[in-house]
């Protein structure tokens, strides 16, 4: 029963445990980021590949005078030996340096590029994407997951060719010195095959659980800070501190597992290795002894035994970062991959104007196939006319301005603006000629100058204070400590309720829209507040085609059209007076709501 919450969380990213085989095709695709950084990513690998030419080199330098000068005792070619050897470290030390500086600078380069992709296609997705998915696992995507594959770019790859490149070198020395105590180092290879085989299968499901657990802990993180207020209301500390210990607790079993694999796999890769060497001690020596092989011979294939056995472990440790990277980039990619439902046809119409006409015909629509939330919705908006919808929660209303908007496209019938089909033209023009204030009056971090102008980015600092004076509202923000300059605070916290609303409206206002929705626009103020906002409106609105949402019937007794939704459906449309006469569902509503 205690793992029941922590159960459900894992269920929820199910759909994402399903990954796609680790290939070389991954890789490419990878790599193609590098194609923007071509110099540096060439440079790099003419580093890397002296790296690994040097690494042997020094070995071999070494070896020489071990096997020659020191064991003939002649004092003189040592020291000429010794000052070769000081001069081509200090080379090889030179290109370590800025090997490893242009593998950090390379790996940040793909990062940037990467994120900067995935920042953009989500910012394309329409808005149905984001409600199937929780905002934590963007974040996973975006940090955790992005980290991985900078590891894969700036460490797996170039020290995975350093290491091997010195590996294959020194065993190229080895066969020209001794060929058959170099076919004995050969017979470890099937071993070690066995090895990697045997550990690979495990550590990729161990390392998928750890990513997708610190996805499901990310995501609960998130949820929980920004639904603190319901927390706290509802005295939930408690209750969401043991869901989100069950989360940590297994995150923390996966990253054990990992652990546990890991620390078998690398040991008994370095055993294997010193198993080796253990054969070539006795087998070498023997033949040492017998004449076979000198003993110059028998230190130069230890030197390069040596060489090449020690980077089995670190490529062995790099094989376990590759699968986290190979594991981050898929998920990363299958965000990127991921399709709109659907997209501007190639040759949308570019709204250059509008006059603000609308029309709903024969208009369905369903957020989950099977369920309809609309049906046989119809109506005709003239220019300049004010619209109210009015009906219980869950009648259709929010959906109605979505379709508006475009936020949705319908699932039958139309939505026709100016007489064309929502269909058929460009989302991001008729978005600059839409003028929408939400329910929720989401502000973000910065000014309220910069609030404002969000909707017209480059509107002047007149034309942002002019939107707040035909408000009538210049006092709410004269008022802030430093005005227009002020901080809103992490999703406008530090303002007012009315101050936030404020902002909302003139960020609507500022980009001159022929068309206006108001979703619930002044049900979170006061009534003073609500007031001066009506007498705002009034004026604003004239002109231009404006959608009201409201419970409060005050706000809409004035309007054009007033639609009566009920169940998905217009129950009743006319005007205040009309409706009321009728006696029905509005007449209703009115009666429920007239002590407002």
């Amino acid at each position: 029963m205690k793992r029941t919450h922590a159960q459900r969380f894992m269920r929820d990213g199910a759909d994402e445990a399903v990954q796609r085989p680790i290939s070389l095709a991954m890789v490419k695709r990878l790599f193609n980021y590098s194609k923007a950084h071509l110099q540096l990513r060439n440079s790099l690998f003419v580093m890397v590949s002296l790296r690994a030419i040097q690494v042997p080199l020094v070995t071999w330098i070494i070896a020489q005078i071990v096997s020659g000068p020191i064991a003939k005792g002649n004092f003189q070619d040592v020291r000429w030996g010794v000052a070769l050897f000081v001069v081509f470290e200090l080379f090889t030390e030179i290109v370590c340096v800025y090997r490893s500086r242009w593998a950090l600078i390379f790996g940040e380069a793909i990062v940037h590029d990467l994120r900067n992709d995935l920042h953009r296609h989500i910012m394309s997705m329409p808005l149905s994407f984001f409600q199937r998915r929780k905002i934590g696992r963007f974040i996973s995507r975006m940090t955790s997951d992005v980290d991985a594959v900078r590891t894969g770019v700036q460490d797996v790859v170039f020290v995975t060719y350093v290491q091997s490149g010195q590996a294959f070198i020194a065993a190229v020395f080895m066969a020209y010195l001794d060929w058959k105590l170099f076919l004995l180092m050969l017979g470890m290879v099937p071993i070690l095959w066995v090895i990697i085989r045997y550990f690979r299968s495990r550590l990729i499901h161990s390392l998928r659980q750890v990513q997708e657990s610190f996805s499901r802990v990310t995501a609960t993180l998130v949820e929980s800070v920004t639904g603190i207020r319901v927390i706290q209301g509802f005295v939930r500390e408690d209750f969401n501190g043991h869901l989100f210990e069950e989360l940590v607790a297994d995150h923390s079993l996966y990253n054990m597992r990992v652990t546990r694999h890991s620390a078998t796999f690398l040991p008994l890769l370095e055993f294997n290795a010193q198993l080796f060497l253990a054969a070539l001690m006795v087998l070498g020596g023997a033949q040492a002894l017998g004449g076979d092989v000198s003993l110059a011979t028998i230190i130069k294939f230890l030197f390069l035994s040596n060489l090449f056995f020690s980077p089995v472990p670190v490529i062995g440790n790099q094989y376990t970062n590759a699968l986290t990277a190979m594991a981050g980039a898929e998920r990363v990619f299958d965000l990127l991959d991921a399709k709109a439902d659907w997209a501007d046809k190639p040759n949308a119409m570019v709204l250059s104007s509008l006059e603000g006409r609308v029309e709903f015909r024969d208009v369905g629509f369903e957020y989950v196939p099977g369920r309809p939330v609309l049906r046989h919705v119809s109506f005709e908006v003239k220019a300049g006319q004010t619209v109210a919808l009015v009906g219980p929660t869950g009648s259709g209303k929010s959906s109605m301005i979505k379709l508006l908007g475009r936020l949705y496209l319908p699932s039958s019938g139309s939505v026709f603006i100016d007489g064309h089909d929502s269909r058929d033209l460009n989302g991001e023009s008729l978005a600059h000629r839409v003028g929408t204030v939400p329910q929720d009056n989401f502000l973000f971090t910065g000014t309220v100058r910069e609030n404002i102008r969000m909707s017209q980015p480059d509107a002047s600092d007149a034309r942002v204070e002019e939107a707040v004076r035909s408000l009538g509202m210049w006092d709410l923000v004269n008022e802030l400590p430093n005005g227009f300059d002020t901080q809103v605070g992490e999703g406008g916290g530090s303002l007012s309720l009315g101050q936030r609303q404020l902002i909302c409206f003139a960020r609507a206002l500022l980009p001159d829209p022929k068309i206006i929705i108001l979703d619930e626009a002044t049900s979170s103020v006061d009534a003073v507040t609500e007031a001066r906002l009506q007498l705002a409106l009034q004026k604003l609105l004239h002109g231009r085609t404006s959608f009201v949402i409201a419970h409060r019937l005050s706000t809409i007794r004035h309007a054009d059209i007033i639609l009566v939704m009920s169940d998905g459906q217009i129950l009743e449309r006319g005007q205040h007076a009309d409706l009321m006469a009728q006696k029905g569902a509005y007449f209703e509503l009115h009666r429920q709501f007239v002590g407002e």
